[in-house]
């Protein structure tokens, strides 16, 4: 039996950001607005998505006149059911947390009287 692969915070926020439009093409630097991660933390995310094979990249095809090439990025088919099965997964955890937690109302949290 295989297990699904255990993703970090950081890449479940890419992950998250690529399944918004999974099928559209997204730049880095929308996914660095999206996702609120810096480039060192956000592209070796995304080089290791796809060494794995759940993103693919390209490059831009034209680019506006003046600026450089940039590499697009989305989500494959087999990244697709692996980020909505994480994404599942990580929230069904904190979700049951929230649940078993009980509320206390009016209790101010770090407020010593």
């Amino acid at each position: 039996m295989t297990s699904s692969p255990r993703f970090s915070a950081q890449t479940l926020s890419v992950l998250a950001a690529l399944c918004d439009e999974p099928s559209q093409w997204q730049h880095g630097y929308a996914l660095a607005k999206q996702t609120g991660l810096k480039s060192g933390t956000l592209y070796p995310i995304l080089i290791r998505l796809a060494d794995r094979g759940l993103v693919e990249a390209c490059w831009q095809d034209e680019p506006e006149p003046g600026r450089p090439r940039r590499h697009l990025y989305r989500l494959t088919a087999a990244g697709l059911a692996n980020a909505t099965g994480a994404l599942a997964s990580a929230a069904t955890p904190a979700a049951t947390k929230a649940a078993r937690t009980p509320a206390v109302r009016g209790t101010i949290v770090g407020v010593v009287p």
